[in-house]
């Protein structure tokens, strides 16, 4: 998932991207999803996610033909990412040192689980493999309960969002430098470091674990506390803020003058907030809290989400029309950004397998009749 949601990334600002897959075995995502129909026809929501603005082409890396064709497709590219256990696109004769030969100005991404160094380099692994190898896992859930992963795949969508800031790093560098590209290298497990960075940085200053605390937090006024028909997240994080929370609820007497008193307070503070919160819905409470400028919100569920006038209002979701085709009525996630003089946006739904072969084929100046036995080949699909 890391390496196509970078080329989607990028696709929505505008670059031209080429998806490359085996005709043998596409796409893993494309049979993954909520609709057991768009599974089985190879385009499930998992890979719909973040396939739009991609040209598809079906091309048989394992033979030299379909090597050939990679090379010459390179001699055109700016870009080109790969999500491969490091050292699988060398053998191939495909690695940076091979495509940077012939166009130095490549700016290779090389996207993987464990880095190209390292005893672990080769291992395959997945977004929940790299939760549980990172300790995202143990610290996450009730204290004293199995370890949970998070809901959403979060370090496959970060090492994307990390491999396509960095690719854009490396291409205004080359702008600005010799015209030279670069090999740029990308770790979900060094992602997932990332990631955790307030708690690495603690353990490694004083050994203090970060631990399962479910929804505590040092201080009582940030967590997620009971009201009488649903569970309310309450974030008064800063000490203006925690005043604010507690004159609000009509309890002064518990503000506190600096963060040590907070976490001293803590089993006061949670035994008040427990019982004040139960006493009133979620619909009294998020007016009043908000009234008063105290960062808070219901635990929803996605439907809820979707439907606030807020989301409805922004520019994260693009919606396909008839132009899609059978995918009218797709509603899929473009960006997490805006850009005033380029928006980002969603031009052109996903693609079936190899949609683009004859058109990608015949730009690079193959005759009809190479393609035609290049299917036959099978180096194509």
């Amino acid at each position: 998932l890391a390496g196509p949601f970078a080329g989607y990334q990028l696709a929505v600002m505008g670059a031209e991207v080429i998806k490359i897959e085996s005709p043998e075995e596409p796409d893993q995502a494309r049979y993954q999803g909520s609709d057991a129909a768009l599974n089985d026809a190879g385009m499930g929501t998992a890979f719909l996610s973040q396939a739009s603005n991609k040209k598809a082409l079906a091309l048989n890396l394992k033979t030299e033909a379909g090597r050939q064709v990679l090379r010459q497709l390179v001699l055109t590219a700016d870009v080109l990412i790969e999500n491969y256990r490091p050292g699988a696109f060398d053998a191939l004769g495909l690695g940076y040192a091979d495509l940077s030969a012939i166009n130095p100005r490549l700016v290779y991404c090389s996207i993987s689980a464990f880095g190209s160094t390292g005893p672990k380099r080769e291992l395959t692994a997945y977004d929940g493999v790299v939760q549980a190898y990172s300790g995202m896992m143990a610290m996450t859930g009730e204290p004293g309960t199995a370890p949970v992963k998070c809901g959403a795949p979060v370090v496959d969508y970060a090492t994307g969002t990390t491999a396509a800031m960095a690719i854009l790093a490396a291409l205004l560098q080359r702008s600005q430098d010799d015209g030279l590209g670069q090999f740029v290298e990308v770790a979900m497990c060094d992602v997932a470091m990332i990631l955790a960075s307030s708690h690495l940085t603690g353990y490694l200053w004083n050994g203090a674990h970060p631990e399962q605390k479910g929804n505590r937090y040092p201080f009582a006024t940030i967590g997620c506390y009971q009201a009488s028909d649903a569970p309310l997240m309450v974030s008064a994080s800063n000490l203006r803020q925690q005043r604010r929370l507690w004159e609000a609820l009509g309890r002064a007497d518990l503000v506190k003058h600096n963060n040590r008193e907070r976490i001293k307070g803590y089993a006061d503070e949670a035994e008040a907030l427990t019982r004040i919160i139960a006493t009133g819905s979620v619909s009294h409470w998020e007016p009043l809290l908000r009234e008063h400028r105290v960062p808070v919100s219901r635990v929803q569920r996605m439907e809820a989400m979707l439907a606030d006038e807020h989301v409805r209002g922004r520019q994260v979701l693009h919606r396909f029309s008839d132009e899609a085709g059978a995918l009218a009525g797709l509603t899929v996630p473009v960006s997490g950004f805006q850009l005033s003089r380029s928006p980002v946006a969603v031009t052109s739904p996903p693609q079936p397998v190899g949609a683009q072969n004859l058109e990608l084929l015949s730009a690079l100046g193959y005759p009809s009749g190479d393609i035609d036995a290049m299917r036959a080949q099978g180096v194509i699909a």
